[in-house]
């Protein structure tokens, strides 16, 4: 029985991918490098020296650690002046947490966005339906590592197989079955090909409400 669920954030639920692969885009142009929506939505969550080495390789870039930091200070600032306040949940998610409310399960949000952006783009309105919240700045490595993960089962301190995460991106899937995890993929930002390692795929939050509901009965 799946009595927790934990669930990424960005994609799954606020409807803020579009806006944070925007600010990548400006702040990696401001260094003369172009970049395609698709190629941030693949590595969101993990766009770091450590796991997003090869995107820059294929630009012809060594991706020092401190080249990172100024590009990825430069995307924090971008994004929180030009987008941080146009984001908001996607229509279905408030009565899909309610639901689960309602069915006495127990919620984690588990993000590789650091507190200073998710205190600022994060409805004030949904803090009640989450026990536990991981933000990126709370563990040693972020997504795909399984570090995330691991810390939300370590603050419930339950096993694995007691939850279930929901992700919509490749490093956050990666994440949580390195974590071993069951998990739910959701097309929100990218077909399905691309989350082929989730254990099932869903389309849109409906079908995640019907999938969750009978999943952890």
């Amino acid at each position: 029985m799946k009595e927790y669920i934990f669930f990424d954030l960005d994609g799954v639920i606020i409807d803020s991918m579009s806006y944070h692969a925007k600010a990548w885009i400006e702040a990696l142009s401001q260094f003369g490098l172009k970049f395609e929506y698709e190629e941030i939505y693949l590595y969101e969550g993990a766009i770091e020296p450590d796991t997003a080495k090869e995107l820059f390789l294929k630009k012809g870039i060594n991706l020092t650690p401190l080249f990172f930091e100024e590009i990825f200070k430069l995307q924090k600032e971008i994004f929180k002046k030009k987008y941080s306040k146009l984001i908001k949940p996607f229509p279905e998610v408030p009565q899909l947490l309610q639901t689960l409310k309602e069915k006495n399960k127990k919620l984690a949000l588990v993000t590789s966005t650091h507190k200073e952006i998710f205190q600022e783009i994060f409805p004030k309105n949904l803090y009640l339906y989450f026990s536990v919240i991981i933000t990126g700045d709370k563990v040693k490595k972020r997504k795909p590592n399984p570090d995330p993960y691991l810390k939300a089962l370590q603050s419930f301190q339950i096993k694995n197989t007691h939850a279930l995460v929901v992700e919509n991106s490749p490093a956050g899937i990666m994440s949580a079955k390195n974590a071993k995890i069951f998990c739910i993929g959701i097309t929100t930002t990218l077909p399905e090909n691309y989350l082929n390692l989730a254990d099932i795929i869903v389309k849109n939050h409906r079908e995640l409400l019907d999938v969750l509901v009978n999943e952890t009965k």
